[in-house]
């Protein structure tokens, strides 16, 4: 069992935990994540991006949204109550390579939970860190005090203007591509669409660009196949060939019909564990 140390509510629907896992904390790279069942006896299995990790007090953070029934189950977990299965680290860790142009990375929503590793494995090595925080409101925007104190430049990005400056991710990155010293890589973890648009603005300037992919997934060990994904005109399976993939090779717009085969039950689903849940309470 897997006890959880820390909880506490980032923004409407995300939440931080933080997992005791000592050898998952040990042996993870930046970029990896794990597969999480809520449930001992028939629960879903679900992907999660680990946010952060201490290999010798041995936690892992994991940092998700209540979108199903089985994210929604996770946010009713507490400080002091276990998970019965995290399995990891599962996925490739990220390419890490010392540059001497900055590397970008955007993150948007909740999506700026994973690049918090991927940050602090830049700056490991030496690299200039230009980090996008992007999200609709101010009220959305998660890390931005963690990014603040290890990146070198940290721009915040709303699409209300409510925080940071008003518009979306591409408007700095298409910025910083025509500045005198553009990008070695472009980092982009978030929304598919968000992903996609700054594919679209980097590869106008030849810029190397990564993204995460967040796809439907079950096993995570490549045995499924519900996680596969167009790159380059080659099928290719997120959990075993990525998370990260070449964002300029990536067939969104086939990923992006893909990820709402279960949306209309997912949303289904939420609603109905949550209405249960409030049903038991009452008696």
């Amino acid at each position: 069992m897997f006890k959880i140390l820390e909880k506490r509510l980032l923004s409407a629907g995300v939440y931080y935990m933080k997992v005791n896992a000592p050898e998952i904390a040990k042996n993870r790279k930046a970029g990896q994540f794990v597969i999480v069942q809520v449930e001992e006896e028939f629960g879903e299995r679900i992907p999660l991006t680990i946010a952060d990790a201490n290999s010798q007090e041995g936690w892992i953070v994991l940092v998700f949204q209540a979108v199903g029934a089985t994210t929604y189950k996770l946010s009713l977990k507490e400080a002091g109550d276990s998970l019965p299965t995290v399995l990891g680290p599962l996925g490739n860790p990220s390419k890490i390579e010392k540059y001497d142009a900055p590397v970008v990375i955007v993150g948007g929503g909740f999506g700026v939970a994973p690049c918090y590793p991927i940050v602090q494995a830049h700056k490991a090595i030496g690299n200039k860190v230009i980090m996008i925080i992007c999200a609709r409101n101010k009220d959305l925007l998660i890390f931005v005090d963690e990014m603040k104190a290890i990146c070198d430049e940290v721009i915040i990005m709303t699409d209300d203007g409510s925080a940071g400056r008003q518009g979306v991710s591409t408007v700095p990155v298409k910025e910083l591509c025509e500045s005198q010293c553009p990008p070695a890589e472009v980092i982009a973890i978030g929304p598919p669409i968000m992903m996609k648009f700054c594919a679209l603005t980097t590869k106008e300037y030849g810029i190397k660009t990564t993204v995460s992919l967040n796809t439907i997934m079950i096993d995570g060990t490549g045995m499924c196949g519900g996680c596969r994904v167009s790159v380059g005109g080659k099928t290719r399976f997120v959990c075993v060939d990525g998370p990260e993939f070449d964002a300029h090779e990536v067939d969104w717009d086939n990923m992006m019909m893909r990820m709402k085969s279960f949306k209309e039950r997912e949303t289904e689903d939420y609603h109905k564990c949550k209405l249960q849940t409030e049903a038991a309470k009452l008696g």
